[in-house]
């Protein structure tokens, strides 16, 4: 598989970064808000196109933002980010006369980017093409830019320019074109399933990989193991065969909180992990059973279900409890992870390889079920049964229901006013779906449409 290089968007808060990365994956991921400094965090998804990149959307530098607390530690996480990117997009707001805060961000690329790195500066909110022309030479004249591409995410102005202009660029910088499958590897059911392994430093990811080899694989090859957190710097690919069925295993980096990351070869792990979730189609996050559940497991885990992956819960280290310390710790796992109820918890240990083999069927299930296709007739007499009765009548007065032919799972309804339907109502449907059809292990969307 060709290397999947990084393109960051970066730039002062409120600039249109957030409206373009949703523009440029072609779906709303980012949050969008005219408050300065709405995205602290990385924001991830890939784009796929002749060469297919992972974009990243990063937090405002350069200050501006009404949470000031939080201004520096957003501001070096970009920085961070921009020095481990391939491209760097650098949105500034043409309706505004550029600010210190812009000059800032230029110093700042002068300094720590990469030499062989090209730079597209970005002029945002470009909605009149007459102005255009005005605004152009104080662009040229920082010397930053090997490009400069003006857009309108809201209104789609220059979005195709600047996709082929990252094209141009990737394809100087001899990245490879992206693998066109082979016809007898397109279908699902018969793809070799590929899992990423995900989880904090140190709750045993490379142990439990080291523990499905065979002993060939282990003297050739172990994955290193050790006490001290962040061991793992790259993303591993491991083969392993089980009844003849053959797996690949991608053992992570640990993924930390932005601020417990130190810069250099940490960052670079985490853009790894986050590169291998995107490439996967099942993550097993992999969890300390012996210590509390941490904000960070949650957002592994709710990234897994926002990029539409199989989801395997691995409770690790079950073995240092017992009786019913060992229920309550399952409990509490169950509890704080409610949003992804739909997938399954195992507690194991790679020590003593407890319940470790039954991960395989877990997996087995997962993968069929983001491929399964319920028929139309019985998805009509599924959603009357369900309706009835119930005080739903937006949902009663549903037309049609089909399944797209889509992964994961997503199922279309047609209504006389999607706009009547609630999230309550569709989170009912998702349950009442799960009771009848199951559908453990993967997420489900639903998409309204008028008709």
């Amino acid at each position: 598989m060709p290397q999947l290089p990084t393109v960051a968007i970066i730039g002062r808060p409120n600039t249109g970064k957030s409206r373009l990365f949703n523009r440029l994956i072609g779906r709303r991921k980012a949050i969008v808000s005219d408050t300065a400094g709405t995205t602290r965090d990385h924001i991830a998804g890939r784009v796929e196109a002749d060469i297919s990149f992972l974009l990243v959307d990063t937090g405002g530098m350069g200050g501006g933002t009404e949470d000031v607390d939080l201004e520096d530690d957003v501001h070096e996480q970009s920085v961070l980010a921009l020095e481990h990117a391939d491209i760097i997009l650098l949105t500034i707001n043409s309706q505004e006369d550029m600010t210190s805060g812009d000059y800032e961000i230029v110093e700042i690329l002068r300094k720590n980017k990469k030499k062989h790195v090209p730079v597209i500066l970005v002029p945002t909110k470009c909605d009149n093409p007459l102005e255009i022309e005005a605004i152009m030479p104080q662009y040229y004249e920082l010397g930053i830019a090997d490009e400069i591409v003006c857009v309108s995410a809201p209104h789609k102005i220059g979005i195709d320019d600047l996709k082929e202009k990252i094209q141009e660029q990737l394809e100087a910088l001899h990245f490879e074109k992206s693998e066109v499958p082979a016809k007898e590897d397109t279908d699902p059911a018969t793809a070799i399933p590929k899992i990423a392994i995900i989880g904090k430093p140190n709750v045993g990811k490379s142990s439990i990989i080291n523990a499905f080899m065979s002993e060939k694989q282990r003297e050739k090859s172990p994955l290193l193991v050790s006490d001290i957190a962040g061991t793992t710097r790259d993303s591993t690919d491991t083969s392993i065969t089980y009844h003849e069925q053959e797996y690949i295993f991608a053992d992570t980096a640990g993924i930390k909180r932005k601020k417990q990351t130190d810069e250099g070869v940490e960052t670079h792990a985490y853009f790894r992990s986050i590169k291998a979730l995107e490439e996967s189609e099942i993550v097993v996050l992999v969890i300390d059973a012996s210590e509390p559940m941490s904000k960070q497991d949650k957002r592994i885990a709710s990234i897994a279900v926002e990029e539409g992956k199989g989801l395997v819960i691995l409770a690790n280290k079950i073995d240092q409890l017992e009786g019913k310390d060992r229920e309550l710790a399952l409990a509490h796992i169950r509890s704080e992870l409610q949003f992804c109820s739909f997938a399954e918890v195992l507690p194991c240990s790679a020590e003593t390889k407890e319940n470790l083999l039954k991960l395989f069927d877990i997996i087995e299930a997962v993968q069929r079920n983001r491929i399964r296709r319920i028929a139309t007739n019985d998805l009509h007499r599924w959603l009357e049964e369900t309706v009835y009765g119930q005080p739903m009548q937006s949902l009663i007065n549903t037309k049609h229901i089909t399944q797209a032919d889509e992964v994961p799972p997503t199922f279309i309804l047609f209504c006389k006013d999607p706009k009547k339907i609630q999230v309550s109502q569709l989170r009912f449907l998702d349950n009442q779906l799960r009771k009848t059809f199951a559908f453990e292990g993967t997420p489900v969307r639903w998409i309204t449409k008028q008709g």
